[in-house]
C-alpha cells in the first residue's frame, strides 16, 4: 500500500454551516485544537472513535462544480512529489498544482484517475509532521 485516504473533501458555499450540520447529523467533532469557525473557508471534523474525516472547502464559483466530493490521499512510503510522480506514471492526469497555496509547500497536487475522477495527492506525515 502506497497511500491512504486522510480524508473525505466537500466543495460547497459555507464550509462552517455545511461542517455544523453534518457534525450534528453524524455525530462528529471539530478537530481538537482547530476549532471551526463562522468564516472559515475550510472547516475538517471527524467521528470521536474511528477518526474518520471530512474536510468541507468553499469553491467562489456561483455554481458548484459537478463533482462536489473527492478523496485527498496521503503516501505512506513515499513523498507527495515522488508520489505523484508515481501515480502519473501509473495513467492518472495531471490536474494542478497547488503545493505552494499556503506558501510553505504544504499544499496539496491534483491529479485525475483514468476516467477524470479528481483527487488531491497531500505530503506524507513525515513531511508535515502531523499524525493527521
Amino acid at each position: 500500500m502506497t497511500v491512504f485516504i486522510s480524508h473525505l473533501t466537500i466543495d460547497c458555499h459555507d464550509a462552517y454551516a455545511l461542517s455544523t450540520w453534518w457534525r450534528q447529523t453524524l455525530g462528529f467533532r471539530d478537530i481538537p485544537g482547530d476549532p471551526n469557525e463562522p468564516g472559515h473557508e475550510e472547516c475538517m471534523i471527524e467521528h470521536p472513535e474511528s477518526g474518520q474525516r471530512l474536510l468541507f472547502i468553499e469553491v467562489p464559483d456561483e455554481e458548484l462544480p459537478a463533482k462536489r466530493i473527492h478523496l485527498d490521499v496521503r503516501p505512506l512510503e513515499r513523498s507527495r512529489d515522488d508520489e505523484v510522480e508515481w501515480l502519473i506514471g501509473r495513467g492518472a492526469g495531471f490536474v494542478a498544482d497547488r503545493r505552494g497555496i499556503h506558501g510553505s509547500g504544504s499544499g496539496w497536487v491534483t491529479l485525475a484517475d483514468p476516467e477524470g475522477n479528481q483527487f488531491c495527492v497531500l505530503r506524507s506525515h513525515s513531511e508535515s509532521g502531523s499524525a493527521n
